[in-house]
This record gives C-alpha cells, structure tokens and sequence, in this order.
C-alpha cells in the first residue's frame, strides 16, 4: 500500500512539473515571438475655444493670473507638440451684457487626447511644483470668472457640397 501510495504521489508530482515546464515553455516562444507594430496613432487635429466673461473691474488681474498660468502650461503644450498654435483674443468694442466675453483663446491641438506626459493636469504639475500656490491662484482666477465654456470648433468648408 505505501509504495502504491508513493507510486501515485511521484506520478503527480512528475505530472505537475511537466505542465509547468511546459506553460514555461509555451510562454516563452510566445514572448519571443515578433509582435505585430501597434497601429500607429492617427492625429486628428482639433480646434478649442475658451472663452470667458470676467467680473466687470477685476479684467487686469484675471489675465496676469490666467497669463501666468495657462498661457504658461500651453507653451509648455506647444514645445512638447500637443499644442498646434493658440490665440487670445479680446473684444475691440463693448457689447450687450447677454453677449459680452472678456477673452477668447483659440487653441489647435494635434488631436483631442493629450499623449502621455502632455496634459493640463500632469504639465501643471511639473511647471509649478508649488501646488499650494497654484490651486489657491487659479481658485481665485475662477472666482473672478462669470461665465466660461469650452467649444470645439471647426472651419466650414463654403466649397463642399451639401
């Protein structure tokens, strides 16, 4: 009965290790094998637009916020390539108070996701290692700030065809 019982536990053992040389095996002839190149990322550029209403008075100090921080993070942007081009635009005469925008900034990006490393939030981070400082000022650009709303884009094409 003992060799018997001896018998089946060194066929078992013997068994278990024969599958796992073979998992072995089988993963690594699949890990050496050539991996098909990853489809390459198609860039779709896209156009945004920021515009915002400030509180009437408190335009200068917006922008000196908005020009040390954004306009900051989107340079950033630009060298890193995420960022086409982006203009600011202000208003060169007043209009009715439903209508009325104090900055629009026109931002071409090379597609709608930022690549790894490129976005707001993470070039934010790496520009201004004072987070405190940051939150606190761009809290208070928001503050001052009415109305805002980000618009994607685009220019119509007067050739095509309907």
């Amino acid at each position: 009965m003992r060799f018997a019982f001896s018998a089946v536990r060194a066929a078992i053992l013997t068994a278990f290790l024969l599958s796992s040389s073979l998992h072995s095996v089988a993963h690594e002839a699949i890990a050496q094998q050539p991996s098909s190149a990853p489809a390459a990322v198609v860039e779709k550029p896209e156009t945004v637009e920021w515009v915002y209403r400030i509180r009437y008075g408190y335009q200068d100090e917006w922008f000196t916020i908005f020009r040390k921080y954004q306009v900051a993070i989107l340079e950033k942007q630009k060298q890193l390539g995420y960022v086409k081009d982006y203009t600011i635009w202000a208003p060169g005469l007043h209009t009715s108070e439903e209508s009325r925008w104090d900055y629009r900034v026109v931002i071409t990006r090379a597609s709608h996701d930022a690549p790894p490393g490129e976005s707001e939030k993470e070039v934010a981070r790496r520009l201004f290692p004072d987070q405190n400082t940051f939150q606190h000022d761009e809290n208070r650009r928001w503050e001052l700030t009415i109305n805002h709303w980000d618009l994607p884009i685009h220019q119509v094409d007067i050739g095509a065809s309907e």
